[in-house]
């Protein structure tokens, strides 16, 4: 079993000398390893565990990855941006918050995969007739109603045009976040970092947003009715903010409107007068 390699081209070297010499790589461990842009085009890695390792860009064509008679092949927080998996056979495989952004899934058989949690975007391929929306992964028009993704780091991530009606997003990072046209309909944003967000159009009625960090995010056009409550909410800088909106965030209750936000240091009322 291979573990503990230090540095890419290590590890590297380790993988491809053996499958030159035909050595089986059935149930290795290459987890937490670093083969950016390796070449494992019709490799066989049943079982193999390559859990939080980059692959990056890596040429993994009709490798096989499909479960063995003992575990499934675990992907668990891989890095796969940019790899080509074309043709290749993902059975149960554990792909879960692996990344898969720009991936090219195209003739890959992903029957029984787990991607709970995995990220996607716009330029990931996928099966023809792949229901990913579905899947449980993270991208733009993603099902994640009721989804629990408390503390997630989901920095920069494309989720237009999702459905996040009563999800569970405490405290997760979404600087930066595409979030136009989401539903995010009664979800719970409670000190969510929201810092430059895109919520263009966004459905925000009945959310929670105590303790949320909104500064810079754009609200145009987003539906900010009935919020829960917005105790320590920071909305410095917002943009898109209508006149209507502002004056109704004003006008609740005391006690909400100056409770200071923890980690920006001013209280709501603050930042609604300063955006």
């Amino acid at each position: 079993m291979i573990n503990e390699m230090t540095t890419s081209a290590s590890a590297s070297t380790v993988i491809l000398t053996k499958l030159k010499s035909g050595d089986s790589l059935v149930a290795a461990d290459f987890s937490q390893q670093d083969l950016y842009a390796i070449a494992l085009k019709g490799a066989n890695l049943i079982e193999v565990n390559l859990a939080r390792t980059i692959l990056t860009n890596a040429d993994l064509r009709e490798i096989n990855l499909s479960k063995g008679n003992l575990e499934k092949a675990d992907l668990r927080n891989a890095d796969l941006k940019g790899a080509n998996l074309t043709e290749a056979n993902l059975k149960e495989a554990y792909l879960y918050r692996a990344d898969l952004r720009r991936a090219n899934l195209s003739q890959t058989n992903l029957e029984n995969i787990n991607l709970k949690l995995a990220l996607y975007d716009r330029e990931t391929v996928f099966p023809e007739g792949f229901d990913y929306k579905n899947s449980g992964a993270i991208g733009p028009g993603a099902m994640l109603n009721g989804a629990y993704l408390n503390t997630a780091n989901l920095r920069g991530v494309d989720l237009s045009g999702a459905k996040m009606i009563a999800a569970y997003l405490s405290g997760a990072d979404l600087t930066e976040a595409i979030l136009d046209d989401v539903a995010l309909g009664s979800a719970n944003l409670q000190k969510a970092f929201l810092t430059g967000a895109s919520l263009r159009s966004a459905f925000l009625g009945g959310a929670e947003l105590k303790g949320a960090d909104l500064r810079a995010a754009d609200l145009t056009n987003a539906n900010l009715d009935n919020l829960q409550n917005i105790a320590g909410a920071d909305f410095g800088m917002v943009q898109g903010l209508s006149e209507g909106d502002r004056a109704a965030l004003l006008n609740y209750p005391g006690n909400e409107l100056n409770t200071w936000n923890p980690f920006t240091r001013r209280n709501t009322k603050e930042s609604l007068l300063d955006s």
